[in-house]
């Protein structure tokens, strides 16, 4: 198993591209200077020592440096042994609307990005909770088992999109009976899903899954994600060009959260009904109620010895850091000289 000690050092990647269009900034600025100094043919007979590609190697070299230097700040580092071991906690199952309704921006970028976003912070902070996912739209598809691997956790939910599902639609309640078979059977610990849609059910009745899932043991929590008011769909066409979702009749389709049928659903399981907005998605929320669930023993395989990394990215980075301080800036004056006194070697 391979992770970083520090993950959030990974953040300073982002300054790469940052630097590198610094960097074609100053060349760009640098030969309009030269432009309004005179001929660009002139101007290179009158420096035969400058080099216009060194410099940008040079800056490949070093920005290939920084980059190795930030993942061995980051700490990599390699599991090196699989070891059982108890741990005590409850079982989580989020089922995730990915019908496209789940695509309008009135919370920014999109429902399903800003669920997802959500989603993966809450991962963070299960502690020895388990967790599985389920996606649904017409149907509903176990996307991840129930399991305490979070890594994997946070893979599978970046795959999650409305083309996963190829049939439209939001059934909810196939979303609550397919979770609530998901759980470990012979596990003692509280249960719980949570429902992350806007609501609009067009398939089954959620408020009698909920019902039937609760005499199972397990509740039902519920998160609304969009406007009361109604909002459109954003679609592509066939052109790639931006449009929204029409019905049979070309009117534009609205999509409307449905809070009344997520309130009854989440009265019936027992649990709570949070509406997400553009600052607060509500996970936090329910998870606060969830932790108050009834936690038991079961075992895990995890990595209990690993190996740091560190100084192998360190080492590369040296090394590029070592290769851009030995190429100059000026041409190979070997070269330079072989191409003035040719004539006279002849």
């Amino acid at each position: 198993m391979f992770q970083f000690s520090h993950q959030e050092y990974l953040y300073a990647l982002a300054l790469i591209p940052l630097f590198t269009v610094l960097f074609a900034y100053v060349l760009l600025m640098r030969k309009k200077r030269l432009q309004r100094f005179g001929d660009a043919e002139l101007v290179s007979r009158l420096m035969p020592d400058a080099s216009t590609r060194k410099p940008v190697l040079k800056f490949v070299l070093l920005m290939i440096a920084c980059t190795f230097t930030v993942l061995g700040v980051a700490g990599p580092k390699f599991g090196t042994k699989l070891q059982e071991t108890k741990r005590t906690g409850s079982e989580i199952i989020i089922a995730l609307d990915v019908s496209n309704s789940m695509m309008a921006e009135d919370i920014q970028p999109n429902r399903l990005e800003r669920a997802k976003q959500a989603v993966s912070r809450l991962i963070d902070r299960l502690g020895d909770n388990k967790i599985g996912l389920v996606v649904f739209a017409g149907e509903a598809y176990t996307q991840l088992p129930i399991t305490t691997d979070y890594v994997s956790a946070k893979m599978f939910l970046s795959t999650i999109s409305p083309d996963i599902v190829p049939v439209q639609g939001t059934a909810i309640g196939a979303a609550i009976n397919l979770a609530v078979n998901s759980f470990s059977p012979a596990s003692e610990a509280g249960k719980a899903v949570i429902v992350i849609t806007d609501g609009e059910n067009h398939e089954d009745n959620p408020v009698q899954a909920a019902e039937e899932a609760l005499k199972r043991g397990v509740s039902i929590y519920a998160i609304g994600v969009g406007s009361t008011q109604g909002t459109p769909i954003p679609v592509r066409t066939a052109s790639g060009q931006r449009d929204f979702m029409k019905d049979r009749d070309g009117n534009t389709v609205m999509s409307k959260l449905d809070e009344k049928t997520l309130q009854e659903m989440a009265m019936a399981g027992k649990g709570i009904y949070v509406r997400a907005t553009a600052a607060n998605m509500g996970l936090n929320n329910v998870y606060d109620e969830i932790n108050k669930l009834e936690k038991a023993e079961y075992e895990a395989k995890i990595y209990t010895d690993f190996a740091e990394m560190f100084q192998w990215p360190f080492g590369v980075a040296l090394f590029f850091l070592l290769a851009e301080l030995l190429i100059s800036n000026r041409k190979n004056r070997f070269r330079i000289f072989g191409n003035q006194h040719r004539d006279l070697s002849l």
